[in-house]
């Protein structure tokens, strides 16, 4: 292809790739795709700039990618870079797999735990207590300990498929079952938005006094003593409704049992009833005048 050629169209270069095994062509296809190996090695969360030798692991995976170049046969349905995107990330889990990563000494600890162990239980004639080990080797419980889970480091790749608990749904990646901590349950977040909901219908059913102290209070957050100066009532009578407006959000709010064995409306249907009251918002001035 000449230097002011058009890029030739993928499924034709694949095709004629295919029918003609052309090392150029060959060749093209993998530079076309190499940019797959930096996006597999960005999803396992390793980066040019990390501690491990990001150049090994995308020679890994571009041992990866050649292998599904040479291997890709469409009849399957899957198109190359899908193709290509597994045999990558196979080939970077399969190297970081085989690779030893505990410091040289650490590594030698771990070969001497093993050695001990298997001295021991040849003398003892069963496995030794971790206190056993410990003495062969001279070491405290808290430095065997600490050789004990430097052995059984195992590298685990939350896109790898999995099949969670053994049960017998189809394999799904770890992403889609491990919990995320930082996130709100659903359930939570349903139940919050129903509160709020219901709060709002508590609001309204409230007389109109009522409302007005709520929203001078929790949304002008003026003073007991400033909402009475707004509406020339006393600081104690302010206390009186602001209370009385609680005691009946939490009525509303819980709903009234009682009401609906006596076969009277609850306050919770009350609150359905006058829902086309308007929510409560910070007063105007007319509706301050009205109280004064």
């Amino acid at each position: 292809m000449g230097p002011m050629d058009e890029p030739r169209n993928e499924v034709e270069l694949i095709e004629e790739f295919l029918t003609t095994h052309s090392p150029e062509l060959r060749e093209e296809l993998i530079l076309r795709y190499v940019s797959l190996i930096h996006f597999v090695l960005g999803r396992l969360g390793f980066n040019p700039y990390g501690g491990i030798e990001y150049d090994d692991l995308a020679s890994q995976g571009m041992l990866g990618l050649i292998e599904a170049v040479d291997h890709y046969d469409p009849a399957f349905g899957t198109r190359l870079s899908t193709y290509a995107t597994l045999k990558i990330r196979s080939k970077v889990l399969d190297y970081l797999r085989d690779l030893d990563w505990l410091p040289r000494m650490a590594r030698q600890k771990v070969r001497s735990m093993q050695s001990a162990i298997g001295e021991l239980e040849v003398k003892l004639h069963r496995l030794p207590t971790d206190e056993e080990v410990a003495s062969h080797l001279n070491l405290g419980l808290d430095e065997l300990s600490q050789i004990q889970m430097d052995s059984s480091r195992v590298i685990i790749s939350l896109d790898e498929t999995t099949n969670k608990m053994g049960s017998d749904d189809s394999e799904s990646s770890m992403h889609e079952w491990l919990m995320d901590e930082q996130q709100e349950d659903p359930s939570d977040m349903y139940e919050e938005k129903d509160t709020r909901a219901n709060l709002v219908n508590a609001i309204k059913a409230l007389p109109e006094r009522d409302q007005l102290v709520l929203s001078l209070y929790y949304f002008e957050e003026l003073t007991f003593k400033e909402i009475g100066k707004t509406l020339e009532i006393s600081e104690s009578r302010v206390c009186q409704i602001h209370g009385r407006a609680v005691v009946s959000l939490q009525a509303l709010m819980n709903g009234d049992s009682s009401t609906k064995k006596r076969g009277r409306p609850s306050k919770r249907e009350s609150v359905k009833a006058v829902t086309d009251k308007p929510s409560p918002e910070p007063p105007s001035r007319p509706m301050l005048d009205k109280y004064r």
